[in-house]
């Protein structure tokens, strides 16, 4: 474990990685390709292969560059030198000058001596070679040898001794501190801990005026920062004299159940090494403190720094540990309360790969990371592969890891030292501050830089970097002092209650809370600053603020957060401009029509306007003209007024967000709806109201000549016309009350500028919508779409019927059928170009003034030029002074008629005198027969009777032309009253005759 934050893990193994067993056989069987050779186990132990199998193992001789080996110890012996060693690439393992042995482990209970201490040397667990030496605490006699040696059964050569109390003992009286200080174990913070806490108990009895009457004693054991271990302990402390009246643990873990269990002997307890936030719940540690602040300290000055550099989105990464679980709960609940979001939250266990992969692919920036220094170096390999470091990223980072931490050579890393110090560059480190950075003397009458040499002496020249809580000794020396000052701040309290201190036991709830009151009001200045406690016992102390600059830590200020203030040395640097940006800056950018496009479209609508005028106008002008009044003008008017209403539609069609603010866009889309929805009903209803009484007149024909007599009345037309825009006015009322439109935008994939690669474009692109577009525009585009295709059905069973009350239903029949088409392509194709302005626009817009220009040509165009060719604009009255006859369409149309049909009857007659002719043949014929047979009564006959006279076929020499029907000579009397009496008698009397 690193400084000072416990922990409450034991220490982590290696972690087994195990190879692809392919190409680890294909390694093992070809040497030539480099390797290691097989080196023997140490005595009593193996070594673990990894991915190999018993088989392999007897036949293998070379293993392959970069395989570990792991040496293992048979029963309770432990190794002692390195545990893992690694193939070099020349060839060699790792660490070869250090021997590795399996050495059996003497007793544990021999290295820690109560009301005494006892040191091993060499420092490390008790084997074989280690030597304990014994020392009582003042005012105790030690019983038995001093020293202690394990043996290689695993036995100590002497018995443990025991220090007694000294009766004879004269002179102040003794109060009793059980502390714990792991001397071994996950953070061996007892090393400089324990010493420095001895020095400050020496300082406090030698002083007059701080408990003048008492002396202070450690009685201290070996917690081994494990919490099983140190229960153990704390049960030896509890039940063995002398009493108790403080403990002091050190790690989180061993602090937890010692403070805990102490609320029930009523005992304070006081911690030195404790950083765990879950040590400040104040219910179930009530009489709980700590010189060692907590780890949630960190998070005022990250909040603070946060919001000195603008960022609002941070991400986190953290092990699977209490500490900084409950570290980075409260950073949550801090940051949220200062606006700041956390946008990525990840965790690991031992292998932080996948979370820093969810940490780019999440485009974290700004990084918050709690692990341990091993797991750190872990951490920052995998960040260098996925090049998560550099200008655009911060990570902020623990400061209690060694100067020097990214350069130790980790063979659990698959980084260089240089891979891991280029990714490192440019990080953020808070740390509390332990040492005071001033130059001032506390209530020990002693400087920080005095205590420092101080403690060094006491370890007797020990190097600082590997003596396990160095950095912590500080706080120690001011846990100390603090349970001093609370302590001589109840003597006058008690004295007054008639208590004494001396009188303390398990049961004496009165001095506990003086001691407990005195505590929570403590102020000093200490060797570690300006020690106070907040409301959860934890110390307030300053954080310092660091910077890794080319390869170095450098100072670049101090937050106060009891304060709130923080000192800046504006000496930051960074590999960019400045202070990275907490996210990729989106820009919005509203995609617009083209200005190009809207332009020459408009054009072609408002020439499509001037048209329309022009044909309204010349329709008005010329509505006394007979051919003008047969087209039912009105409803052409209508059908111009509405061109020119959904010709206006294409002026707010392309109207967006750069011509208008957001907030008056809903007004055009208003525009938008109205415009184009009764300019279409009125143009096509009107079209749609001609072809349909057409077809309801003139299409049936056994009714045919009956309808035709019958006069088409004006109303029924404009009442059609009315029901139609009727239907579309209210559909368009309910819709806006019901769902009025608003504007909507559309949000587009992300786009990367080509310069600046920190930025991304974001399209957006504005719309007219409301909650249920869709089932309004499936409403509408029903009920129009019918329309269309019930009016392309009138217009195709129009298209051969000739009347003259709707003289030009053919050319609206034309336009419907133009209009008709247009609509049901360009509905649905907008539908899906709905997210290209410029197509929807271009396919909508060219689509309405096409179907306009086509109706206003189709319907009004011919009749201008008739009228200007044929001279017809003048009244009808002087149209036939001029020509000496009726030259109107009713005329036209009636000789057209009358012509058809006398031809039709010039057939039938030429047929009949044919037949005739051939009759008077027959006729002839049969009158020689009979005159032969009786010529005597024939002679008579022919002298008292006229022969018969027929009267000779039309056309014939010597027939009488009079006689002709008057049709013959273009009458429209075919058969007059005389020729027809003539024709019946020729048919009704003689020529049955014939037959007798």
């Amino acid at each position: 474990m690193a400084r000072g934050c416990g922990g409450t893990m034991s220490a982590l193994g290696f972690l087994l990685i195990l190879h692809a067993l392919p190409r680890l056989n294909a390694a093992i069987h070809n040497s030539s390709s480099g390797g290691c050779a097989i080196i023997r186990p140490p005595r009593d132990g193996g070594i673990r292969y990894r991915g190999l199998t018993q088989e392999q193992i007897r036949s293998v001789q070379i293993l392959p560059v970069d395989y570990e080996i792991e040496y293992i110890c048979r029963g309770n012996r432990v190794i002692v030198g390195p545990k893992v060693r690694k193939c070099l690439p020349d060839g060699t393992w790792t660490d070869m000058t250090r021997h590795s042995s399996c050495l059996l482990l003497c007793p544990r209970v021999w290295t820690s001596l109560e009301n005494g201490q006892a040191t091993a040397r060499p420092p490390g667990p008790p084997v074989e070679g280690t030597a304990l030496h014994y020392r009582c605490h003042s005012g105790f006699v030690m019983e038995g040898r001093n020293v202690s040696r394990c043996t290689k059964l695993g036995k100590w050569d002497a018995p443990k001794p025991v220090c007694l109390y000294d009766k004879n003992s004269t002179g102040k009286k003794k109060l009793y501190i059980g502390a714990l200080f792991p001397m071994s174990g996950g953070w061996p913070g007892g090393q400089a801990c324990m010493p420095s806490a001895q020095m400050a108990l020496d300082l406090v009895n030698n002083r007059s005026d701080i408990l003048p009457d008492y002396e202070l004693e450690l009685i201290h054991y070996d917690s081994m920062c494990d919490p099983g271990e140190s229960t153990k302990l704390l049960y030896d402390l509890l039940y063995t004299e002398p009493i108790k009246i403080v403990l002091m643990p050190g790690c989180s873990g061993v602090s937890t159940i010692v403070a805990e269990a102490a609320r029930m002997w009523n005992l304070i307890v006081l911690s030195y090494g404790s950083s765990s936030p879950a040590l400040s719940n104040r219910q179930r540690f009530p009489t709980f403190f700590r010189t060692h602040p907590s780890a949630t300290l960190h998070n005022p000055t990250r909040v603070q720094l946060f919001q000195k550099w603008k960022w609002t989105r941070i991400a986190t990464i953290q092990q699977t540990t209490e500490v900084f679980t409950s570290t980075l709960d409260d950073l949550e609940q801090r940051v949220k309360e200062a606006g700041i979001e956390i946008s990525v939250r990840q965790s690991f266990l031992t292998d932080p790969a996948v979370a820093v992969k969810n940490l780019k692919r999440q485009d974290a920036r700004i990084i918050v990371g709690l692990f341990y220094e091993t797991e750190a170096r872990k951490v920052f390999c995998e960040v260098f592969k996925e090049k998560l470091y550099g200008k655009k990223y911060v990570w902020f980072l623990i400061g209690w890891y060694a100067d020097n931490w990214f350069k130790i050579k980790d063979p659990a890393v698959n980084c260089t030292v240089d891979n891991l110090t280029e990714a490192v560059e440019g990080h953020v480190t808070t740390e509390i501050v332990m040492l005071n950075p001033e130059t001032v003397r506390g209530v020990s009458n002693m400087t920080s830089q005095e205590f420092l040499g101080s403690l060094m002496s006491r370890l007797g020249g020990m190097n600082p970097e590997e003596t396990g809580g160095f950095q912590e000794a500080p706080l120690a020396y001011d846990a100390v002092w603090a349970l001093a000052l609370a302590l001589n701040k109840t003597v006058a309290p008690l004295k007054a209650k008639g208590r004494r201190l001396e009188d303390f036991n398990y049961n004496n709830k009165d001095i506990t809370s003086e001691i407990y009151r005195a505590l929570n009001t403590s102020s000093f200045e200490g060797v570690s600053g300006q020690v106070v406690f907040d409301a959860q016992g934890s110390r307030m102390a300053m954080t310092l603020i660091e910077q890794l600059q080319g390869g170095s830590y450098k100072k670049i200020g101090y937050y106060d957060s009891s304060q709130k203030n923080l000192s800046w040395f504006g000496n930051d640097v960074w590999i960019g401009a400045g202070p990275p940006a907490d996210r990729t800056v989106v820009e919005e950018e509203y995609r617009f029509l083209s200005q190009k496009l809207f332009a020459a479209v408009s054009v072609f609508a408002g020439l499509g306007i001037l048209l329309g005028i022009v044909c309204l106008t010349f329709n008005i002008y010329n509505g006394n003209v007979r051919y003008i009044q047969n087209s039912q003008p009105y409803l052409n008017n209508m059908t111009a007024a509405g061109c020119m209403m959904a010709l206006a539609a294409v002026f707010p069609l392309g109207i967006d967000g750069h011509h208008v603010h957001r907030s008056q866009f809903p007004v055009v889309c208003q525009f938008r709806l109205w415009l184009l929805g009764l300019g279409f009903s009125l143009a096509y209803g009107s079209m749609f109201t001609k072809i349909w009484w057409v077809h309801t007149l003139f299409t049936k024909k056994d009714e045919k000549k009956e309808k035709k007599k019958q006069q088409l009345e004006p109303w029924k037309l404009y009442a059609t016309v009315g029901v139609l825009l009727a239907v579309d006015f209210l559909s368009l009322v309910i819709w806006q009350i019901v769902d009025p439109l608003h504007i909507t935008v559309e949000k587009f994939t992300r786009e990367a500028p080509k310069v600046d690669l920190d930025v991304l474009i974001q399209p957006l692109l504005e719309h007219c919508s409301s909650e249920k577009m869709n089932t309004w525009l499936g409403v509408v585009y029903g009920y129009k779409g019918l329309l269309l295709l019930l009016g392309i059905f009138l217009a195709y069973e129009t298209k051969s019927v000739s009347t003259e009350k709707i003289n030009d239903h053919r050319a609206v029949g034309m336009a419907i059928y133009n209009v008709a088409v247009l609509c049901l392509i360009t509905a649905p194709v907008t539908m899906i170009l709905s997210s290209q302005q410029d197509a929807s626009f271009a396919f909508a817009a060219l689509a309405i003034v096409f179907s306009a220009y086509i109706t206003l040509v189709v319907l009004f165009v011919p009749k201008m030029r008739r009228l200007i060719t044929r001279g017809e604009w003048q009244s009808e009255q002087q149209d036939t002074l001029k020509t000496g006859s009726s030259t109107n369409n009713n005329d036209e149309e009636k000789s057209r008629q009358l012509e058809r049909e006398n031809r039709e009857l010039q057939k039938i007659i030429q047929e009949k005198e044919e037949r005739v002719s051939a009759l008077r043949n027959q006729l002839a014929e049969r009158q020689a027969l009979r005159s032969r047979r009786r010529p005597s009564a024939g002679h008579n006959q022919n002298h008292n009777a006229q022969p018969l006279q027929l009267p000779p076929p039309p056309g014939y020499p010597g027939a009488d032309n009079h006689s002709l029907p008057a049709s013959f000579s273009n009458s429209s009397n075919l058969y007059p009253g005389e020729s027809k009496m003539s024709r019946n008698h020729c048919h009704n009397s003689q020529i049955p005759l014939l037959y007798k």
